[in-house]
């Protein structure tokens, strides 16, 4: 059963039909009443949060969430704890973020921001190519692909995980006591965390004081890793020269927030990794197809850990 918002693009259920030609697959709007006698589904397919979905699909083996976030299913109160809950692996979101990460880099370390101002101010003013010292929190699937791809590119990498790995060309700093270490100067900050207990407001104004005078901080997680006004007063002392943004705690960002008039921080519109859906239902089919047959799958959400 997939369920979705009423002005979804009805391409996902063709691709989910497609993807499991053996299955009967049935389509549910978000926000209908409680259907008592709603047909039985074996696994859900979440396209958004619906507060009355689990009141009616109780038999449930397993809940896929379109989305590399999960934070607002399981906030669900009616969610089965005992069924799992399995998250998107990239499906094509990882190529879309590298490139994104990659250009703010870039234009950071080439000082093409800096060049931008001084053009608006006619000003013919050569700088120095900016420092390569990069971090990135969080080293999941496109946490690692993102930090590859700096390494690529000449940047000294370091990444922040909650527990130690191996990625070549990067050093990797692992656990909370390593956290204040692994920012100590760095240049140019990249968050890919999720969103959870542990990690909102993990970007505030002691964690980003360590950071490099003149550092640039990119933010392509979850908008409440960030607290907002911690990020504007840094810029106003001149301890941050800009940031990044294409997620926010509000979105979309309202007209009256003040990250609109600063030159200083570059906005998009929550774009960094737009979900493919024909990966993306491609995945799910065959991670269906595996539990069906008894296999393990990847991607299953850890309920304390929230991702």
């Amino acid at each position: 059963m997939l369920n979705i918002p009423a002005d979804a693009d009805p391409c996902w259920l063709e691709l989910l039909r497609a993807a499991l030609p053996g299955a009967h697959v049935y389509p549910r709007v978000s926000g209908q009443p409680v259907d008592p006698d709603a047909t039985p589904a074996d696994y859900v397919v979440a396209y958004g949060p619906c507060a009355t979905l689990f009141d009616e699909q109780r038999r449930v083996k397993a809940i896929f969430n379109l989305g590399a976030g999960v934070r607002h299913l399981l906030a669900l109160p009616n969610l089965p704890r005992n069924v799992p809950v399995i998250r998107l692996e990239d499906a094509g979101m990882a190529e879309q973020m590298v490139r994104y990460v990659l250009a703010a880099a870039l234009r950071f370390a080439q000082r093409l921001d800096v060049y931008a101002r001084q053009q608006r101010e006619y000003r013919w003013e050569p700088q120095s190519p900016s420092s390569l010292d990069a971090g990135v929190m969080g080293l999941g699937v496109i946490g690692e692909q993102v930090a590859r791809a700096l390494a690529a590119h000449g940047f000294a990498v370091r990444g922040y995980a909650r527990s130690a790995k191996d990625v070549d060309g990067v050093a990797v700093f692992a656990g909370e006591s390593r956290f204040d270490a692994f920012l100590d100067g760095l240049d140019f900050l990249v968050c890919v965390l999720p969103a959870t207990a542990a990690t909102d407001g993990i970007l505030n104004r002691r964690s980003m004081s360590r950071l490099a005078d003149g550092a640039h901080v990119v933010n392509i997680g979850r908008g409440a890793a960030l607290v907002e006004n911690d990020l504007i007063a840094l810029l106003d002392e001149g301890k941050l020269s800009g940031a990044t943004l294409d997620v926010f705690h509000d979105e979309p960002l309202p007209s009256s927030h003040p990250f609109w008039r600063r030159p200083e921080i570059f906005v998009t519109p929550h774009i960094s990794g737009l979900t493919v859906p024909e990966a993306a239902a491609a995945q799910v089919a065959g991670k269906i197809a595996r539990l069906e047959r008894g296999e393990p799958v990847t991607g299953v959400v850890a309920l304390e850990r929230g991702y």
